[in-house]
């Protein structure tokens, strides 16, 4: 906070970010770009050869301008001057398309933690985790969530969760009924691999750690809630998926919730 702000002197601005950009931060996420992309070293020139924006220009316009190849300009600064248009005219929600691509393409996890960094810092309603921006703001919700898709051979888990994401990442038309399936069906997935049984249920997991001890008493209120979802016992979960009000507040509770179970049932079994 600035001492401006703090003696009271100049307005803290609390409202995340949603539906915009403004300055600071559109500013903010193109200085990153620059200190890890545009000023990096070999990036707009090598000594004997065109640097790195070759090739990434070429990926950047037939994968994400699919514009005629051709009109790609030939010098690397002209190059980075019509990406620097782009980005600086861009509507907000192509500005984190921008962004979302090129943290895909690059997989540069210094990159992905300025950009979080500078995303908490200026109040945007968004972070990226593995693949996507979602709205999922704090430290330890993004934390639970990127834990749960990195940690362990869980093929099965990951996938649903990812899949939750998407549904739930979607700038047009989001899922969010579909996006709380998967985030139960990697619960799920889970009690399958903590039992054994392809057929189990997160209550037979359950079963399990209460009977070797590894369920807290504290805990298993909320696992139980969880379970009601998960097992459908007298339509649980088709009642909750037919509410016509699900909205980004609950997907978004399910999809952190279950990766915390889910991290949870993976410390059961190490």
């Amino acid at each position: 906070m600035k001492f401006s702000e703090r003696i009271g002197k100049s307005q803290v601005d609390t409202t995340l970010q949603t539906e915009g950009i403004n300055d600071s931060l559109r500013n903010s996420i193109w200085n990153v770009l620059d200190i890890f992309l545009w000023s990096r070293n070999n990036f707009l020139y090598k000594q004997y050869d065109s640097g790195d924006i070759e090739e990434f220009s070429e990926r950047l316009w037939f994968h994400y301008f699919k514009e005629p190849m051709d009109s790609r300009p030939d010098s690397a600064h002209e190059i980075l001057k019509v990406i620097r248009k782009y980005y600086f005219t861009g509507i907000w929600y192509e500005i984190y398309d921008f962004l979302e691509y090129i943290l895909i393409t690059e997989r540069n996890s210094k990159l992905i933690s300025a950009i979080n960094d500078i995303l908490e810092r200026e109040l945007s309603g968004y972070r990226f985790i593995d693949s996507a921006f979602i709205p999922v703001t704090d430290e330890a919700e993004v934390e639970a969530v990127e834990k749960a898709l990195t940690e362990g051979p869980f093929h099965g888990v990951h996938g649903h969760l990812k899949k939750a994401m998407e549904h739930l990442s979607r700038r047009e038309n989001p899922d969010y009924r579909n996006s709380i399936k998967e985030s139960i069906s990697a619960v799920e997935s889970m009690a399958k691999e903590l039992t054994g049984n392809t057929k189990a249920t997160l209550g037979d997991a359950l079963a399990i750690l209460e009977k070797q001890g590894n369920l807290h008493p504290a805990l298993k209120k909320g696992f139980s809630s969880i379970y009601g979802y998960t097992s459908d016992q007298g339509g649980i979960r088709h009642a909750m998926l037919d509410e016509p009000n699900i909205n980004v507040s609950d997907a978004k509770y399910f999809l952190v919730s279950c990766s915390s179970f889910i991290n949870y049932l993976k410390a059961s079994i190490k």
